[in-house]
Parts: structure tokens; C-alpha cells; sequence
């Protein structure tokens, strides 16, 4: 592959990270708006929906597949996540120009005073759980696509993310945008590095098991 050619995929995932970032930041939004836990969690799927529906870059999406992809597959990765930063942070920006600003600020505010003040043992593994789950998420809408199942890809998306979000597991993705949202990115210190390395471990977690199963996931070739 030539330079011209790698810097088009480059710019490609960053773009793809990007506009994933900014969908999770929208459902971050819309569960922040939301009095009722039930129906926040229901509609903050929407992002999650939307980033597997079109194929847009979610880090916890795609830090599962490490185990079966080749080494270039990291870049993408690291790619996909500096992304999503931006998208984060760009939703962030614009919605503190806005009259809901101070609504979805005071809610956001409360959560991440909950995770910064975490033990970093509980930081870690409520990220693992949550990288389990966004794996079988993304996995699921692949299976779900192939086979032509549309129902079970839309509510294997929402189940997934409704249950991280009832649960209070962390993602790294949605939590840059609610850092970003109250400014206390300063303030994150060992809070986002231990949610990143969770979120890819419990991503992993599941196709490394499953090697050791007779229907292992298939490596790419």
C-alpha cells in the first residue's frame, strides 16, 4: 500500500471515529435529558445503533476483534479511539453553547463526581464488564446482518447498552464526552487510562475464551 493510499484509510478511520464519538455523544445527550433511568437508557442506544447500522468507528467496538485480526489492526484501533475523542469533545463544545447546557450539566456533573471518586479496582473491572458487553453488541449486529436479522441486531444493540447503562458499568467513549461536557478532563487523572484498558480487555475477553471452545471465532486470513 502506497502513502497516498494510507493516508486515505488513515483520515478515513479518523473521520469514522469521529462521527462514532459524536452519536455516542448525542446518546449521552438524550439519557442526560431524560428524568426516567429506563428511558435514558433505552434511547442512548440510539448511538450505538446508528455506529453499527453504518458502519461508523467505535473503539469498544472494534478492540474486541484484536485476538483475531492482524497487528496493523492496533492502528485502526488507536485511530478509531483518537477519533471518538474529537467527536466527543466536538459535542461537548457545541452543547455548552446552548440553553440545555445547565440541565444536562448538573446530571452530568453527579455522574462523573460517582466515577472519579471510584476505587481504581472498581474503575477497572466496571469497565471490563462493560467492554464484555459492547463486544457482543457489535458482534451480534455482525451475525445479525449476515444472516438478515434486523430484529435481533436492534435489540441485541439495545439490550446490551440499556444493561451497561442500568448497571453503571463505564465507557470509555461516553465518559470523554461527560469529562468534556463539565470540563473535568483535568480532574480524570487514572479514571480514563483504567476504563480504556477495562473496556479493551473485557472487549477481548470473549473471543480469547471462546479459542479454547470448539466454535472458536473465526481469525481473519
Amino acid at each position: 500500500m502506497n502513502s497516498k493510499e494510507t493516508l486515505k484509510r488513515i483520515v478515513s478511520q479518523l473521520a469514522n471515529g469521529v462521527i462514532g464519538g459524536m452519536l455516542i455523544g448525542v446518546g449521552g445527550c438524550v439519557s442526560l435529558s431524560c428524568d426516567n433511568k429506563y428511558i435514558g437508557s433505552l434511547l442512548f442506544s440510539l448511538g450505538l445503533f446508528a455506529i453499527v447500522q453504518f458502519g461508523f468507528g467505535l473503539y469498544t467496538g472494534k478492540v474486541g476483534y484484536i485476538p483475531l485480526r492482524k497487528p496493523a489492526y492496533l492502528l485502526e484501533c488507536l485511530f478509531t479511539i483518537i477519533g471518538n475523542a474529537i467527536g466527543t469533545f466536538l459535542d461537548a463544545f457545541l452543547l455548552q453553547q446552548t440553553r440545555i447546557f445547565p440541565t444536562i450539566s448538573e446530571k452530568a456533573m453527579a455522574s462523573v463526581d460517582a466515577k472519579l471518586s471510584d476505587g481504581y479496582l472498581s474503575m477497572f473491572v466496571l469497565a471490563v464488564f462493560c467492554g464484555m458487553l459492547m463486544f457482543l453488541a457489535v458482534d451480534n449486529a455482525r451475525i445479525s446482518r449476515n444472516e438478515g436479522g434486523h430484529i435481533e441486531k436492534t435489540v441485541g444493540v439495545i439490550f446490551c447498552v440499556m444493561v451497561f447503562i442500568l448497571c453503571g458499568f463505564n465507557h470509555c467513549i461516553a465518559d470523554m464526552f461527560y469529562l468534556f461536557l463539565t470540563n473535568r478532563t483535568g480532574n480524570a487523572g487514572a479514571y480514563l487510562p483504567l476504563v480504556i484498558l477495562g473496556n479493551s480487555l473485557g472487549g477481548m475477553l470473549l473471543p480469547l475464551l471462546k479459542m479454547l471452545t470448539d466454535k472458536p471465532f473465526e481469525r481473519e486470513k
